[in-house]
């Protein structure tokens, strides 16, 4: 089992540092968050707290996760990122495959896009993107981003989203992996058909154990069980040695941890500390589990 450093709530300064230490402890990747903006209010609750409410503020900082990507990418030469998960809706997935195609140019292939719908309809109306029919305009964005990402002159015909002949320079000499988020039958469903793994949000080691199980019923139903399928998991009720074993035993294959929340190191804390958290954590957990 791989594990990915979650580096969500933490100051925009730490990231290019955290992202060297993850790197030199031997962590996968780093899991990139993302959040457009702070709406003073909401006509949704958020799907991931037990009262709906958001646990971050209109001050925590956020960046834009392809311009994360890019300033780690420049200063690491091994791990992965992936974005953990990127809202799909609000964006346009041509303007999105310009993007992820330079990161993937500037990092090496060393970036994975993980997707989401997003939860909150004032992310995608006020950046004018309807929310209405958001997985069907789900599909087709994915479909848009393999066509243009796989290079060469292509155009695309949906109900939501055409263009004519258009070709983006240079093309990534690897396939950018897609991951797809979201705990819904929907999202299940489209993370088994069309993805190349499932993310989690925040889930308990039974509900996740469940999930898993019911992904590979579904892969199997699409005739993709032999195919590679990452099981990208924020578990939070089973840590430790034997907790991160039991994981990997009911088929997580990535787990994305924040190590200094372990010892006591709070989501702003400082830098030392969480290079302190990361090291401990390689040398208590990554390094014993061969």
């Amino acid at each position: 089992m791989k594990f990915t450093l979650g580096i969500a709530l933490s100051p925009l300064d730490q990231l290019t540092e955290l992202a060297k230490t993850a790197e030199e402890c031997g962590f996968a990747s780093v899991a990139l968050p993302d959040s457009l903006f702070f709406s003073e209010r909401v006509s949704a609750k958020y799907p991931y707290t037990v009262d709906g409410a958001r646990f971050w503020t209109a001050d925590t900082p956020w960046v834009d996760p392809m311009v994360a990507a890019a300033a780690m990418g420049a200063v690491t030469t091994s791990i992965r990122f992936y974005t953990q998960v990127l809202k799909l809706n609000p964006r346009n997935p041509v303007l999105l495959a310009r993007q992820v195609g330079s990161v993937a140019a500037l990092t090496g292939n060393r970036f994975g896009l993980g997707v989401g719908l997003g939860w909150a309809p004032e992310e995608s109306l006020w950046c004018g993107a309807s929310f209405d029919h958001r997985g069907k305009r789900a599909d087709e964005a994915i479909e848009i981003l393999r066509l243009i990402l796989g290079g060469g002159m292509v155009s695309y015909a949906g109900e939501f989203y055409a263009f004519d002949r258009l070709q983006m320079s240079p093309a990534p000499t690897s396939p950018v992996p897609i991951y797809v988020g979201g705990h819904s039958d929907a999202g299940l469903r489209r993370a088994a058909r069309v993805g190349d793994g499932w993310s989690s949000a925040m889930m308990k080691f039974d509900e996740l154990r469940d999930t898993i199980e019911l992904l590979r019923k579904l892969r199997a139903g699409y005739g993709r069980a032999e195919e590679p399928f990452e099981i990208q998991a924020v578990c939070i009720d089973r840590f430790g040695l034997d907790g991160y074993r039991a994981q990997a035993e009911i088929g997580v294959t990535d787990a994305i941890v924040v190590p200094w929340l372990f010892y006591g190191v709070p989501f702003d804390g400082p830098l030392e500390a969480k290079r302190d958290g990361i090291k401990r954590f390689a040398d208590e957990i990554i390094g014993r589990m061969a």
